[in-house]
């Protein structure tokens, strides 16, 4: 071991034989958010095998928790290991083919985001506009999947870039008359604003840990319906 050790060139950090500290900070932004005690107690317990049925038992219990938050009983429903990033990235890879046709409705930077995706994947983007700080109407969606005719919408709920909340009553009915899938991105709001995903009839509803969900990052609950499946 001395032997191995003496082999060294690059010394240890001294910062990091020293304890970890961090500072308290009171987050009032649209995330990271502060975590509760309990929850960081939970992420403190002893680790599992994947493998292990106990592990099975708590993706299950997992599931169930995303189906009540989401107000689904989609079957297809999961906790992504990434970022609310990675379920927009997931949730476009697995929509668009090359040539498939998506409307972003765009009023921020989360919209801006979906648009720059769906390019890389070299699908058919459509843009609809508005500045930031507004909203987009039910007529306004209607006119751009008349004009476009996409296979997917994408629409911002909680656009933390503005603050602005989107409305999504009839949304997932106005695509589904026009052969559309609804797909949501509810990052920065699931848990802070009202969502019922088989009730609004969306497609496909992502969010992000550490939002209002008050719990670190680097898991990304999603759900896809029957007819996105």
């Amino acid at each position: 071991r001395a032997m191995a050790t003496s082999l060294l060139r690059v010394p240890p950090p001294q910062r990091l034989l020293r304890p970890l500290v961090v500072p308290e900070r009171l987050l009032l932004g649209p995330g990271p958010s502060n975590v509760p005690h309990r929850i960081q107690a939970a992420g403190g317990r002893q680790l599992l095998g994947h493998m292990h049925p106990e592990m099975l038992q708590v993706m299950d219990e997992i599931k169930a928790g995303i189906q009540y938050a989401f107000q689904t009983q989609n079957q297809l429903t999961l906790a992504i290991s990434g970022s609310g990033h990675c379920a927009m990235e997931a949730a476009l890879f697995n929509l668009l083919e090359h040539g498939d046709t998506i409307l972003v409705a765009i009023n921020g930077i989360w919209g801006q985001r979906a648009a720059d995706i769906a390019r890389r994947l070299e699908a058919n983007v459509c843009e609809l506009l508005k500045p930031p700080g507004e909203y987009f109407t039910p007529c306004d969606i209607e006119e751009g999947l008349v004009q476009h005719k996409p296979s997917v919408l994408f629409i911002t709920h909680g656009e933390s870039s503005t603050g602005v909340l989107q409305p999504l009553e009839g949304l997932g009915e106005l695509c589904h008359r026009h052969g559309c899938l609804l797909l949501v991105d509810a990052v920065a709001s699931l848990g802070g604003a009202p969502i019922f995903m088989d009730q609004q009839e969306i497609d496909v509803l992502y969010s992000g840990s550490q939002k209002v969900l008050n719990t670190p990052p680097g898991s990304a609950p999603i759900s896809f319906s029957e007819r996105a499946r």
